[in-house]
């Protein structure tokens, strides 16, 4: 299925009915006085989080949503039938945003979150609630109220812990296949990873978290390059960002340190706040690097990139390092979970 992660819908909530003008002629009663009923309500709209969808690719081809429209009051006190509600779901992580006004109206992070996106209109009243002692027969009636009409744009975010950020082909894709049950393509050329990719790290038993593979970035990214920007979104829930650098190219004109220094300047273009979330550098295919080189090659590679935060080794096409790796990623969720829950 096409990944899709962004769309645009038109919700029309239901219009009231119209209240009756109407009166009693019965058998025995043929000056009975006014029976009309009230229109019945017009129909809501609702949103509802699903963890069965993982694409807004319904909400891509039909973009109008209507609900039913309250039945108009009818005789011998005879109410309208209330318009029947609709429910639209869409995946966990969906944000809802006014287009008027920019304002968001739901941020469905939970399995079964349920908000109501536009109100079906007040029934009309019938004649019976004009009457009184001087007024008979009253003809007076009020029609039903309109239903909110909203211009919607749903973003899908994808919840995750941990996110990978790094060139096309610097192993992103392999080392969450290297860590994880997720498979995603993997291959020698640019840009194989088309939509992101989630996975579940299993520490042990009990102990896990999830993480995110997205599109590579590439130099110029903020101007429209390669995939630009439009899976960045992605990494916004996350708690920690893993910048992966491939540190033995096989282009020998590539500079490892040029790289990173682009995705870290592409990210800061995109989002400040994603930006300063915590940051690890993830030194990547470390087994191509002649073994007497490796500690040469690290920290020459830090002194010139200037980067004092936490940074790791690895292989992840060999596993080499993967596992120490990953109980440190654990380790820091865990603290950061326990450093939210006391503040």
């Amino acid at each position: 299925m096409k990944f899709i992660d962004e769309a645009s819908i038109k919700v029309y909530a239901g219009d009231g009915g119209n209240g009756a003008a109407t009166f009693r002629r019965e058998k025995y009663e043929p000056d009975g006085g006014p029976s009309g009923g009230d229109g019945g309500r017009g129909g809501s709209i609702f949103v509802q989080a699903d963890r069965n969808l993982n694409t807004l690719v319904d909400y891509r081809y039909t973009r109008v949503f209507r609900a039913e429209r309250g039945e108009n009051g009818r005789g011998a006190d005879c109410y309208g039938k209330g318009g029947e509600d609709m429910l639209l779901r869409v995946p966990v992580g969906t944000v809802i945003t006014d287009k008027a006004t920019g304002q968001v109206i739901a941020d469905l992070a939970e399995h079964d979150q349920k908000t109501l996106l536009a109100k079906g209109g007040a029934g009309g009243l019938g004649n019976i609630h004009f009457k009184s002692s001087t007024n008979r027969a009253p003809r007076q009636t009020t029609n039903g109220e309109e239903g909110e009409q909203l211009d919607l744009y749903l973003e899908l975010k994808v919840l995750a812990d941990v996110g990978l950020l790094g060139m096309p082909n610097a192993g992103k894709s392999t080392f969450i296949r290297s860590v994880s049950a997720a498979k995603p393509k993997v291959a020698d050329y640019p840009f194989t990873t088309l939509h992101p990719n989630l996975g579940v790290v299993r520490v042990d038993t009990n102990r896990s978290f999830v993480i995110a593979d997205v599109p590579g970035l590439i130099e110029g990214a903020a101007e429209g390059a390669g995939l630009g920007h439009q899976f960045l979104r992605h990494l916004s829930r996350t708690s920690l960002l893993l910048h992966i650098v491939d540190i033995a190219p096989f282009d020998e004109n590539v500079d490892p340190v040029q790289e990173a220094r682009a995705i870290a300047e592409e990210l800061r273009k995109y989002d400040e706040d994603l930006y300063n979330k915590p940051r690890w550098l993830i030194l990547n295919k470390f087994d191509v690097v002649p073994e007497d080189e490796r500690d040469q090659r690290r920290v020459d590679f830090l002194k010139k990139f200037g980067w004092d935060a936490p940074c790791f080794c690895i292989s992840a096409i060999s596993g080499e390092g993967c596992q120490s790796l990953v109980y440190a990623i654990m380790d820091h969720l865990e603290q950061h979970k326990h450093e939210v829950s006391i503040s």
